[in-house]
C-alpha cells in the first residue's frame, strides 16, 4: 500500500529557522501565544502538573521550549531562549516527564546488567522496527521513518555535545573522539546530519530543519526531548552518558538492517550510505563508549552508576513505545504520521 501522507517537497536548504507548528492542546496553544504575542503569559506550572507526561500537548510544549536552544523558530526572538517568564513552565514540564520515566523504568539496575542485555540480540523480533523494515517494509514506510527520525538526525550528536564540559579525563577525551566522527571528522560533507539530509533527498523528502515537526507524534517527540532534557542539566550528565551509550551499542545491528531495507526497496545510494556509515562507525564507538566514556566517568564519579543505567533504560523504554506505535500502524496499512 502506498500512502500519500508522507511529504514530498523540494529541498529547502536556505531556511534556517523552521515555522512554528499548530498546537495540540491548551499547554502548547498557550505557549505558542506567549512566543508570538507580546505580553501574552505562558501557561503556569499548575497547568502542566496534570498533563499526560507522554501526551501530544506536553511533549510538543516541551519540544518547543527545547528547540529555542537549537535553531529556534521563525518569528520568535532569539533572546527567548532563557526568558525567565518561560522557565517555570519548562521546569514543570520536565518534572512531569522525568517523574513518569522514573516511575516506569525499573530502579536499582547496574551498568553491567543494562548493557549486558543490550549487547545480546533478542530472539523475538516482533517488536523490532528495523527487522520489520528489512524484511517487510515498503518504500512509503521507509519514507515515513525518515520523516519521523529527521527531528533528531538533522541535528545528530548536538544534544550529546552538552555533556563534554561536564566530563574530564578519559571520559571527556573519548566522548570528544566519538563526537568528532559524528561531526564528519573535519569534513562538512561527512557530517552525519548532512548524510541524513542526503538520505532524505534520495527519498524525495523535504530536508529543511524542523519541516516535519507537525507530522511527528508524541512518541517521537519524547525520544528527542529525552536527550535534550539530559543534556541541559548537569545533574543528569550520567543519564546522558547512559543514553548516548545505549544509542551507540544498539546502532550498528539496527543500521545494518536499515541499510538492507534501503537496498531492497531501491531507495537510493545516499539512503543506503547513511546507515552503512553507521554500521562501521558505531561498531567502533560502542567499544569506546563502554570502556572509556562510561568507564572513565564511573572511575571519576562512581555514584553516577544508577544515573547511567537509568539513562539507558529510559531510552529503551521510549524507543519501545515508539516502535509499538509504528508497527501497529504499518501492519494495518496505515500511516504512522500525525499529518501530511
Amino acid at each position: 500500500m502506498r500512502t500519500t501522507a508522507t511529504v514530498t517537497a523540494a529541498t529547502d536548504r536556505g531556511r534556517s529557522e523552521p515555522a512554528l507548528p499548530p498546537p495540540r492542546g491548551p499547554l502548547s496553544a498557550g505557549l505558542l501565544a506567549a512566543l508570538t504575542t507580546p505580553g501574552a503569559p505562558a501557561p503556569g506550572p499548575r497547568e502542566a502538573a496534570t498533563a499526560d507526561p507522554y501526551g501530544e500537548d506536553l511533549q510538543l510544549a516541551l519540544y518547543l521550549l527545547y528547540e529555542l536552544h537549537y535553531r529556534g523558530f521563525a518569528g520568535v526572538a532569539e533572546d527567548r531562549e532563557w526568558d525567565p517568564a518561560l522557565m517555570p513552565l519548562r521546569r514543570a514540564l520536565e518534572e512531569r516527564f522525568l517523574a513518569a520515566l522514573r516511575a516506569d523504568v525499573a530502579p536499582g539496575r547496574t551498568v553491567d546488567e543494562v548493557f549486558g542485555e543490550l549487547l545480546v540480540e533478542p530472539l523475538d523480533h516482533e517488536g523490532s522496527v528495523s527487522h520489520y523494515l528489512e524484511h517487510e517494509g515498503e518504500l512509503w514506510q521507509l519514507r515515513e521513518y525518515a520523516v519521523l527520525r529527521s527531528l533528531y538526525h538533522l541535528k545528530e550528536a548536538d544534544p550529546h555535545a552538552w555533556v563534554i564540559p561536564r566530563l574530564r579525563g578519559r571520559a571527556k577525551a573519548a566522548m570528544v573522539a566519538i563526537e568528532y566522527d559524528e561531526f564528519g571528522a573535519g569534513r562538512a560533507e561527512n557530517v552525519h546530519a548532512r548524510l541524513f539530509a542526503d538520505l532524505m533527498t534520495d527519498l524525495e523528502l523535504d530536508t529543511a530543519y524542523g519541516r516535519h515537526l507537525p507530522a511527528a507524534p508524541a512518541d517521537v517527540l519524547a525520544t528527542v526531548n529525552l536527550m535534550t532534557l539530559f543534556g541541559l542539566h548537569r545533574a543528569l550528565r550520567g543519564a546522558l552518558v547512559g543514553h548516548f551509550a545505549c544509542v551507540e551499542v544498539t546502532s550498528s545491528p539496527g543500521s545494518r538492517r536499515l541499510a538492507a531495507a534501503m537496498r531492497r526497496t531501491g531507495a537510493g545510494e545516499a539512503a543506503v550510505r547513511f546507515y552503512a556509515e553507521h554500521v562501521e562507525a558505531d561498531a567502533v564507538h560502542e567499544q569506546v563508549v563502554r570502556r572509556e566514556v562510561i568507564g572513565g566517568l564511573l572511575a571519576d564519579e562512581p555514584h553516577l552508576e544508577a544515573d547511567v543505567a537509568f539513562g539507558a533504560d529510559a531510552t529503551t523504554f521510549l524507543e519501545d513505545r515508539l516502535a509499538a506505535r509504528l508497527l501497529d500502524a504499518w501492519r494495518h496499512g496505515r500511516s504512522a504520521l500525525r499529518a501530511a
